[in-house]
């Protein structure tokens, strides 16, 4: 297998790291700067080129892509997916993933369950004295929409200084977040290192003195801890979201649960493998080592179906007849619908059994009639209705309170 990592720091730890773990499992690797890279296209040939040579051969891409050159870098990935070569982490996935605003736009929606600190975006300076209202008040935390390591990243105890701040960065035309202050998690947070479907490596990063970034760019303590199965579910679920396979999922411990602060789809080696003493970087290599030998196949795009059948997500209502049956009893499969995944308690099971009961809420990833599916009382997920929030009440009413698989 030759396998290209993305790079434009060559000897940095993590791209040492990995080159390393490649090289003693007995892979060909090669470091490649990505600002290096020439992009060829023409028609049924996409090429690439680094140093005036072809890139050819490759079996993986491994991206370690800077934010300072995010848009050339998930150009080139773009173009090793259009050559058909496997990359660790798509360049939808990237993209997404480096702006901040855009992965909570991602997280928030209702059906995914990913617990986020509430956030506004503002563009008119003049609104945000009612955005700072709208999370909770001061102190609220300011961030540029995209950076790492802590930078752009400023926490606004009083509402004046808020202000200031923000007058100040929209006056340099910055793009900002206000986010709610997790006062609980104060100079706390827990990185969970994903790669594919499980958690490989955790720790817990504290903030020294009177910082309240807990990065340790920024100085930080990293610990190594045993990661609840709830925050590592949420991890793992929302790496998947975001379009990626590999990612450092940045997590507050709210009082109600994870809230997810940051997916980073480039993250760093050092501190997670000193802290928690775990090959991170040769579990990157197995992984893509795997997937090399028994590729993923998107169903979607590569399965041939006769006219009028397909695949779709649907959703169990409460108030379905299914519900409370077993998929026997349900005759679904008798009605050329078969379930292929159901995320049931958050839950994932593949070729669910047919004695399994279905439950409302249930998520269902089915293949079969498309006909069939519309007609019966599977459905896609109900629009999701905005709950009130406080400043949306009349003064007169009270403020609202606050992977087993079958086989």
């Amino acid at each position: 297998m030759k396998i290209v990592i993305l790079s434009v720091e060559g000897n940095s730890y993590s791209t040492s790291r990995l080159k390393a773990a490649a090289e003693q499992r007995g892979y060909a690797v090669k470091v490649v700067d990505t600002l290096k890279t020439t992009i060829d296209l023409q028609q049924g040939s996409p090429d690439l080129y680094y140093e005036g040579d072809p890139l050819e051969g490759i079996d993986a891409v491994i991206p370690r892509i800077a934010p300072s050159i995010t848009y050339y870098g998930v150009a080139v990935v773009r173009q090793f997916e259009q050559m058909g070569v496997f990359c660790a982490n798509s360049s939808s996935g990237i993209q997404n993933s480096r702006d901040k605003l855009r992965s909570l736009q991602i997280l928030s929606r209702g059906e995914h369950g990913i617990g986020i600190p509430q956030t506004t975006f503002v563009r008119d300076k003049n609104d945000t004295q009612a955005a700072i209202e709208r999370v909770g008040g001061v102190p609220v935390v300011i961030k540029l929409i995209e950076g790492t390591q802590g930078i752009g990243v400023i926490l606004a105890e009083h509402k004046e200084t808020a202000l200031a701040i923000t007058e100040a960065l929209k006056s340099v035309h910055q793009n900002i977040l206000i986010q709610k202050f997790v006062e609980e998690s104060r100079g706390r947070d827990i990185r969970a290192f994903v790669v594919g479907d499980r958690v490989v490596a955790a720790m817990r990063r504290t903030a020294v003195g009177n910082e309240f970034r807990s990065n340790v760019a920024r100085g930080g303590v990293a610990e190594a801890i045993e990661l609840d199965p709830l925050y590592a579910q949420t991890a793992i679920r929302a790496t998947q979201i975001m379009g990626l396979r590999i990612a450092g999922v940045d997590m507050l411990e709210g009082k109600d649960g994870p809230l997810v602060m940051e997916i980073n789809s480039s993250p760093g080696l050092q501190g997670i493998e000193e802290a928690s003493k775990v090959d991170v970087a040769g579990a990157v290599i197995d992984y893509i080592a795997t997937h090399h030998r028994f590729p993923d196949v998107d169903i979607r795009q590569r399965l041939t179906v006769p006219p009028g059948y397909g695949v779709a997500d649907l959703m169990i209502r409460e108030a379905s007849p299914y519900a409370g049956k077993t998929i026997a009893e349900s005759r679904l499969r008798e009605r050329d619908i078969n379930i292929l995944t159901l995320r049931q308690n958050g839950q994932l099971i593949a070729n669910p059994r047919s004695s399994r009961i279905l439950q409302g809420g249930d998520a269902l990833l089915c293949f079969g009639k498309l006909e069939a599916m519309r007609e019966h009382t599977i459905d896609r997920a109900p629009p999701r209705v905005r709950k009130p929030r406080k400043h949306d009440l009349p003064p007169s009413l009270p403020p609202l309170p606050s992977s087993e698989a079958d086989s």
